[in-house]
């Protein structure tokens, strides 16, 4: 595909990004889309299929480049498990309050537990980067360096969990640690900080065995 299709396709999928963001996807159209976008519906059609094509495709495009990083941090050779994990939470730091758009659409949707196929399809991909984070702390538990009764799981879910409750509730958030999460200035110099840090030490005394915490 030359680079001016690429193109087109990445400024349909930026722009029906924002408009599902806004409008969820039952209440997004796919003329909409395209009309904000200024492409014709053929146009739309032929690269995405139908609106459910296009809502995957957002998620695939986001989903993948992460995806990637991922798997060459869990295999890479040369560092430790626990190195692996602290990267980890150092791009999860800076991702957290970024694509926030993207965000809102993905707790949006997850949220509403449709029980149909494309829930199905949404849930298979997220899983593939919860796959990458679980293949790295099983590292951690085979070589010794992680405790072996550690709760995977809820290692993921705390992850998550914490950006998702500072994105979804930015007032209470802003309250609880008392500044502007929305404001730019302030996620740089607090909150990417803070949460890194945050992580860094909850899951090096839960994850790391004694010896570990000596070195």
């Amino acid at each position: 595909m030359d680079k001016d299709k690429i193109d087109k396709k990445d400024h349909i999928l930026d722009v029906a990004e924002r408009v599902f963001s806004d409008k969820g996807f039952d209440g997004a159209s796919t003329r909409l889309i395209s009309g904000e976008a200024g492409v014709n519906m053929a146009m739309l059609n032929y690269y995405f299929g139908s609106k459910e094509g296009l809502f995957l495709a957002i998620f695939q495009r986001k989903i993948a480049n992460f995806q990637n990083v991922l798997q060459n941090l869990g295999n890479d050779e040369s560092i430790s498990a626990w190195d692996k994990m602290q990267k980890y939470v150092e791009m999860y730091g800076e991702k957290v309050v970024t694509n926030n758009c993207f965000q809102k659409l993905l707790y949006r949707e997850m949220g509403m537990n449709r029980g149909n196929d494309l829930s199905d399809k949404l849930r298979d991909l997220l899983m593939k980067n919860v796959t990458e984070l679980d293949k790295i702390l099983r590292e951690g538990i085979a070589n010794g360096e992680f405790k072996k009764d550690i709760d995977i799981a809820m290692v993921i879910a705390t992850l998550y969990g914490t950006k998702n409750y500072i994105l979804n509730t930015p007032l209470v958030a802003s309250a609880l640690l008392g500044y502007d999460i929305q404001d730019d200035k302030m996620i740089e110099e607090k909150l990417k900080p803070q949460i890194k840090s945050y992580m860094k030490n909850l899951l090096k005394s839960y994850l790391l065995n004694d010896n570990e915490h000596k070195n």
